[in-house]
Parts: C-alpha cells; structure tokens; sequence
C-alpha cells in the first residue's frame, strides 16, 4: 500500500487536491487513474481512503470516502540528538526513529559537536518519507538546531521524565530502572565525543537523571535508536 502525505486536511474535508509534486508522482510514477484508491495521511493522526477523480500531471483530485483518526502513542518521546559528523547518519536516525515511534526531534549542538550546521528542509523529507514507508499516522515535530545551553533553557520547565545519556564515570540508571511506561520523556544524546562534564553538569542542575545505554560504546545514532526502541519496548510490556 502507498501512503499519502497532505498536511492541509482534516477530518471534516471532503476532497483533497493534490498539488504538481504529488501529481506527478501519482499519474507518471504510480500510473493512477480515475477510481483509483489512495491511502493518505496529515501526519497528525487522521487517515483518509479516497478514490481519484481527476488525474493530471499538475493537478489531482480525489473524493474522500473513509476518514477516521488513530490514537497516538501512550507516552510522548522527544529526543534533542547532536548531529553527526556524517550526515547520512544523523538521516538514518531519523528515518529508523520514525519507524519505530517518536514525537520530536531537535537537533542539539554541543561543546564536542563536529557539526554544527543541518539543513532542516532535507530533513523533513526524511521524515515524511520514513512516515510513509512505515505507513504510520503521525510525522515526527522537527524543531531547530539549537546549542545545548540555550536548549536547557527552553525546556526547564517542562514537566516531563528528563535523561541524559553519556559515557562518563558515575552511577548511572538504566532505562528500564528510570523511566516508567506511558510517561513523557525528553532524552537527550551527544556527540561523538560525548557531552562535555559542564554540559552533564548543568543538565543535572536541570533536573536530568544519567542513564547509562550499556557497557559498550555507541555512535550516536546508535544510542538514540537503542534509546527509542527501549522506550518504546517498555511502553509495550
């Protein structure tokens, strides 16, 4: 089944237009027609069955016949990720996280960050396209890239269950022993080189709890996954 994506629609609408992109994707790529059936999604939990009417190249329009809304997950995991040096990395991330259930990201960048640039707009794509391949109801929340410090400040006082992994000595939790299910959590990974000891320091003076991933050392797009599906593991016990 090929998912649609269309932000635009909701439950109340009864038509969808589909812009040049999307058009094009439907007539010239997928070779659909007239009374053809299509799958779409506004990424905010509604999905909609509706059979085509008109089908051009610049424009398409299809009738919707079936509309209903899906129940988001029990908890809301938000994941602030330094980006990697290696784009494709960061990317993949994205893409695997979606799969598996996440409901925001923000790219964080920190003392040991390599990269500190990210191009939002090739990210979204990621996004959309792993919501549609795993034919999920709901587009992950992209904020901007922002420094870890300025990060902590926009979110003190948010009342959510706040980690922080890392790879430096100390006594540290594990998932399974910090986080209970169908809680909120805000979990924040570093970069390759880790998060420095002021950062874990004043993460801790904002009321993050240290956890620790494992014995071995990940990447961090490995940590963030193994963290999203841990969360989302417990959250199904």
């Amino acid at each position: 089944m090929n998912l649609f994506y269309h932000p635009h629609i909701g439950l109340e609408d009864h038509q969808i237009v589909f812009e040049k992109d999307e058009s094009r994707h439907i007539s010239k790529v997928l070779r659909k027609s007239a009374g053809d059936l299509l799958h779409i999604t506004n990424g905010k939990g509604d999905m909609f069955k509706a059979e085509l009417v008109s089908v051009t190249p610049k424009q398409s329009i299809a009738k919707v016949i079936e509309s209903n809304h899906h129940a988001p997950l029990p908890y809301k995991l938000h994941m602030a990720v330094a980006p990697t040096k290696n784009n494709d990395r960061f990317e993949w991330f994205l893409e695997k996280a979606t799969e598996i259930g996440i409901h925001s990201i923000t790219p964080i960048i920190c003392d040991h960050s390599e990269r500190k640039v990210v191009k939002p707009e090739r990210f979204e794509r990621i996004l959309e396209s792993a919501m549609k391949q795993s034919l999920k109801a709901y587009k992950p929340t992209l904020h901007p890239a922002v420094s870890f410090s300025d990060f902590l400040q926009e979110i003190r006082s948010l009342e959510v269950q706040k980690c922080i992994a890392h790879c430096s000595l100390g006594e540290k939790g594990t998932i399974k022993e910090v986080i209970p299910p169908k809680k909120d959590i805000l979990m924040v990974i570093g970069p390759e080189g880790d998060f420095s000891s002021a950062e874990i320091k004043m993460a801790k003076t904002h009321g993050f709890k240290e956890i620790t991933l494992g014995d071995s050392r990940l990447r961090t797009e490995t940590a963030a996954i193994v963290a999203c599906h841990s969360i989302a593991f417990i959250n199904q016990l």
